[in-house]
C-alpha cells in the first residue's frame, strides 16, 4: 500500500530530532519496494556555519545520512508489525559517489529501493537528486536493534 507522510508522521517512525532529523516529508513509500522522501535545504542548517563560511555546501556525509534516514523509514514500513518497536541502525554504505554540490535553497529528493530484506538486516540502493540532477548515490545497509 502506497503512503505519504508529513513531518509528524516521519517523527513517529524515526528517533532523530533537530538538528539531526534530515527528512522533511515522505512523498511516497511502498513497503518491500521503494521510498521517495525530501529535504528542504535552508541557510538555517547549523552545519552551514562552518561548512563553509562564505560558500555554504551541505556536507556529503549528511546527504548520505538523510538518504539512510529515508531508507530507515522504508525498512520500518517493510518490517513485520512486531519489529516496528525496534530501533533501526545504519550499519554500512558501499559504492558512495557524490556528483554535485547541495547548497541552501535546494530541495533534495531521496529515493531508496530494497535490494535485500532479511529479518534483521536490510540492504538498499539510494539516490539523491536536486532539480532532477543526481547529486549522490550509495548502497546502504541497516540493522534492526533493540526496542526503542
Amino acid at each position: 500500500m502506497e503512503s505519504e507522510y508529513d513531518i509528524l508522521a516521519v517523527m513517529e517512525r524515526l528517533p532523530h530530532r533537530y538538528p539531526f532529523l534530515l527528512v522533511d516529508r515522505v512523498i511516497k513509500v511502498i513497503p518491500n519496494d521503494k521510498i521517495l522522501a525530501l529535504k528542504n535545504v535552508t541557510m538555517n542548517e547549523p552545519f552551514f556555519q562552518g561548512h563553509f563560511p562564505g560558500r555554504p555546501v551541505m556536507p556529503g556525509v549528511l546527504i548520505i545520512e538523510a538518504m539512510a534516514q529515508a531508507g530507515g523509514i522504508l525498512a520500518y514500513e517493510t518490517a513485520a508489525p512486531e519489529k516496528r518497536n525496534r530501533l533501526i541502525y545504519f550499519m554500512g554504505m558501499d559504492k558512495v559517489r557524490f556528483r554535485k554540490m547541495v547548497i541552501p535553497g535546494d530541495q533534495i529528493i531521496f529515493e531508496a529501493n530494497i535490494l535485500k530484506f532479511r529479518s534483521k538486516v536490510a540492504k538498499m540502493s539510494g539516490t539523491a537528486t536536486v532539480d532532477g540532477q543526481l547529486v549522490a548515490e550509495a548502497e546502504l545497509m541497516a540493522s534492526f536493534g533493540d526496542t526503542k
